[in-house]
């Protein structure tokens, strides 16, 4: 083994704590190695995000991992070879710094939660852009555009890999309008895809339908703008060649979703909400109508009044719920003192990354009991109400 004369560095005030040992996983082993390929993608980057008050992440292009520090029992010396014209690199090396941790990522889940807040106020709806308001120096009060966000400023802000975080603005429905990102208020998106199912009856639409007779219609008719009518669409189905190959059960289930918000406070008969989801959809699609569409939307308790009890609806959505894991159970189980597996997993998937991680995540906040009727989970913390 050869042998080497250790210095120190001559700039020890520069020098120290300006190096990390980073631990990385096989899968980015690989994308790293691949990375001086020819070949190899410009998707390889590698972005650490994170704002002052937040703990960082590294990003590829598709995932996100989440970075911790992991203290050493013994230090590491990061050494080099002495700078040109300071010694023999075949001798003698220099102590540049000394590490006692080393930072390994972890798969994690996208924090688009922050999403929320960065378009709070950017609503798109019908008859109007979402502007606020101004008062002008005499008179009544003025709109004044509200401040735009665009899709590099969410890239930049967003602790979330450039794939998670256009998946995330698709399920949030938000738009792209002249470079800037819009949600779509849920109202009105409900009224644009029943509108579309009605031009689809009756135009006698089978299979793909095409995208410019579908666009120009409700143009025509509605003055619904093309580029959104497009963008809507494409959140629901498949565009190519010019066509639209709805996905017919994701259509139904937004209507659906439309239809529910409006009993959260306020519990309906699940009959009567059945039949109200019926009524927005036409005929042609009533055969698709299933509460396991809004799984982790929805609740359902009953009336015990009532001979037989009566089940009831009630609107209680995932994305209310806190990002934490602690607060999450903790509202979870004030909510219902106990759950049944099937019913509180749809509220975990946004926080788990997968099904190992979500089942670590009950097995620390909940007690698994088995019956009769099934696996339910209760509380292993005492949450009061």
């Amino acid at each position: 083994m050869a042998e080497y004369d250790l210095k120190f560095t001559a700039s020890p005030l520069t020098d120290t704590g300006t190096y990390k040992l980073l631990e990385l996983p096989p899968e980015l082993c690989s994308l790293i190695e691949s990375a001086g390929d020819s070949d190899s993608s410009p998707g390889n980057a590698l972005t650490i995000k994170g704002q002052a008050h937040e703990d960082a992440v590294l990003c590829t292009q598709d995932k996100t991992y989440a970075l911790r520090s992991v203290v050493l029992s013994n230090s590491v010396l990061v050494v080099a070879p002495p700078p040109h014209g300071g010694g023999d690199p075949s001798r003698e090396v220099v102590i540049r710094d000394q590490l006692n941790e080393i930072l390994e990522l972890v798969p994690s889940v996208p924090r688009l939660h922050t999403l929320e807040g960065l378009l709070k106020g950017q609503a798109y709806d019908e008859g109007q852009e979402g502007e606020g308001m101004a008062r002008g120096e005499d008179g009544p009060p003025v709109r004044e555009p509200a401040p735009r966000v665009s899709y590099k400023e969410a890239q930049a802000t967003v602790q979330a890999s450039d794939t998670e975080l256009a998946r995330g603005l698709k399920d949030r429905r938000v738009l792209s309008l002249e470079g800037n990102l819009r949600p779509v208020a849920p109202s009105y998106l409900t009224a644009i895809l029943e509108l579309l199912l009605n031009e689809i009856v009756s135009q006698s639409l089978h299979g793909a339908a095409p995208v410019e007779a579908l666009s120009s219609a409700l143009a025509r008719d509605h003055e619904l703008k093309r580029e959104v009518c497009e963008q809507v669409m494409a959140w629901f189905g498949r565009v190519e060649d010019g066509k639209w190959e709805m996905d017919a059960a994701a259509v139904v289930r937004e209507i659906g979703l439309g239809v529910l918000r409006t009993h959260k406070d306020k519990p309906i008969p699940r009959w009567e909400f059945v039949m109200n989801w019926r009524k927005k959809v036409v005929d042609t699609f009533e055969s698709i109508i299933s509460l396991e569409l809004l799984s982790g939307n929805y609740l359902i308790n009953f009336d015990t009044l009532q001979d037989p009890p009566l089940p009831l609806v009630t609107y209680f959505p995932c994305s209310s719920l806190p990002i934490d894991p602690a607060a999450r159970f903790a509202d979870l189980f004030l909510t219902r003192a106990r759950w049944k597996a099937e019913e509180i997993e749809p509220y975990l998937t946004d926080i788990a990354v997968d099904r190992k991680e979500r089942d670590k995540l009950l097995l620390k906040f909940a007690r698994a009991v088995t019956n009769a009727e099934g696996v339910w989970y209760t509380a292993r913390a005492k949450y009061n109400g």
